[in-house]
């Protein structure tokens, strides 16, 4: 077996810190001999850059007003009002506190010496100026108090996405992306600096931080390559572009490009057969089978004639597929097996029938994919004792019932523990969906379509992510966890392209263009390629 590939690159744009981590490589920098005052002056500079760019013209016609913090953040939040002010912005500093760190002091009193005007009063909030938030920045631990809540409350109802955040908004923990009190600064753009702290990327997050933006500070990358091995990478649609390849042997049949087998759908839910094989279809698999509900087995041909029907599968009297015609099934010859979308989820327990089956997956040595009621018939302990290659691809709710200790921990910690418990690499869906391996290492996707959180995608996922898995092990590698994470990229980036193009992301209308994909998936597809089908 190859060890598994280093995707992506280890560098600023991928790793993903604590506000701890963060503060820890900028005292190495210190350490170094690298003034404080230089550090802040280069981020400072490049966020005020990057905010005329963004808002030059609303700058010159409503002007500025910078809230400005104690500690280094209000230090970075001067400079920048010092640098708008120079360039002819109205601008006006609004800071309530009595002391200062003494950089941030010295800031403050050569803002006021250069005439930029210090309010008395907090800022009007219907007020038509941008709000530049360095307050606290990053590293917050309690709640900012009622008095800035309540302004920032106000703001955002009367002056929606007219506020911009330096590194985080107030009020919110740059390490979980919770709220430390009842609100948080509502951010139009938040610019983290240096690197993402991962509480800003955060499903909980997301209605605070508004979109967010690295500032490079050029980190060397001796300093980054001391961050651990386990240390989580942000996955953006251009990754794509550098996944390996499968090193699939040229010249093999359909039998050495993946051997998957599907077992999906019910009387009670069709679709979900019929959507995780488009999932398989579109991996590009060579040999594709499945194992399906007899209402469905009989139509398989009419809208996939080369899927290879393995079995008929009986139904209980409550619709739900049973598993009994699987412990005598041939499953030696399989790369990957996927198990759950659509079968329903039976009360009671299993039938020795039904226990046998389990025992043949326990025993399968090829990749077992659980996805759905796949997860829902089985446990944490059964997990621990699967002999072959396992993902488990939970939703919140999934995840929570089998691994109910893990619930309330941040995403990426709560999989990487799962991981680690379960011996099973685990995606774990979100709006940035997380993936993590059983050594630690972990990946989040950056960037999905709001309008694909529909009924229908995951089907889709658990089946395309089963015939990427099947090629990686007939291509000789092993199954790992980074496979599990490109599938995931690919089909978040499908339903990125679709919302660009200003369509609806249906489960149909996403296999397509992951069809479109090669073996190595790319960022480039789109449905008005002529190679599409």
């Amino acid at each position: 077996m190859q060890p598994p590939p280093a995707w992506p690159e280890r560098n600023a744009a991928h790793l993903l810190v604590s506000s701890e981590q963060m503060a820890a490589l900028e005292q190495q920098l210190f350490a170094s001999g690298l003034p404080v005052e230089a550090l802040m002056e280069k981020a400072a500079l490049a966020i005020t850059q990057r905010i005329q760019q963004q808002w030059g013209s609303y700058l010159a016609r409503h002007g500025a007003v910078v809230l400005v913090g104690p500690g280094h953040n209000g230090g970075d939040g001067l400079v920048i009002a010092r640098e708008l002010h120079l360039a002819g912005i109205q601008v006006a500093i609004w800071s309530p506190f009595e002391r200062y760190k003494p950089l941030s002091e010295r800031h403050l009193r050569h803002g006021l010496w250069l005439g930029i005007p210090r309010l008395q009063e907090p800022p009007e909030p219907s007020g038509e100026a941008l709000w530049i938030d360095a307050l606290f920045g990053i590293g917050q631990s309690r709640a900012p108090g009622v008095a800035i809540e309540t302004l920032l409350a106000q703001r955002q109802a009367q002056r929606p996405h007219t506020l911009v955040a330096v590194d985080g908004p107030t009020g919110l923990c740059s390490n979980t992306g919770r709220l430390l009190g009842t609100t948080a600064a509502c951010a139009h753009t938040t610019y983290a600096i240096g690197l993402l702290k991962t509480g800003l990327v955060q499903d909980q997050a997301l209605a605070w931080v508004g979109q967010v933006e690295r500032m490079e500070l050029g980190l060397p990358g001796p300093l980054l390559d001391q961050l651990p091995l386990e240390q989580p990478l942000g996955l953006e649609p251009g990754d794509l572009a550098t996944v390996p390849p499968l090193a699939l042997n040229p010249a093999a049949g359909k039998y050495g490009r993946g051997r998957v087998l599907l077992l999906a759908g019910s009387d009670r839910y069709r679709g979900a057969a019929a959507l995780s094989l488009l999932g398989a279809d579109a991996s590009g698999c060579g040999s594709l089978r499945a194992a399906l509900p007899q209402a469905v087995a009989s139509e398989l041909w009419r809208w996939l004639p080369h899927a290879v029907l393995q079995r008929s599968l009986a139904s209980d009297g409550a619709g739900n597929l049973s598993l009994a015609g699987l412990a005598d099934a041939d499953l030696e010859r399989l790369d990957a097996l996927l198990l759950g979308p659509g079968i329903g989820c039976p009360q009671g327990g299993p039938s020795p029938e039904e226990t046998a089956a389990w025992q043949r997956l326990q025993a399968f040595p090829g990749l077992l994919v659980l996805d759905a009621d796949g997860l829902n018939r089985t446990n944490a302990a059964w997990l621990q004792r699967r002999r072959g290659p396992t993902w488990i691809t939970p939703h919140a709710g999934e995840f929570t019932r089998l691994f109910p200790a893990l619930t309330e921990r941040p995403p990426l910690e709560a999989a990487a523990q799962a991981a680690c418990q379960s011996g099973a690499a685990v995606l774990l869906k979100g709006s940035h969906t997380v993936i993590a391996a059983p050594d630690g290492r972990r990946w989040q996707v950056m960037r999905s379509a709001p309008a694909a959180a529909r009924t229908g995608l995951g089907d889709v996922l658990a089946g395309f992510a089963a015939g990427r898995g099947a090629m990686a092990l007939a291509s000789g590698d092993r199954a790992d966890a980074c496979w599990l994470a490109a599938a995931a990229l690919a089909h978040a980036n499908a339903g990125l392209t679709l919302q660009q193009q200003g369509r609806v992301p249906s489960p149909e209308l996403i296999a397509r263009l992951l069809h479109c994909e090669d073996n190595r998936p790319r960022e480039a597809a789109t449905l008005s390629d002529k190679s599409c089908p």
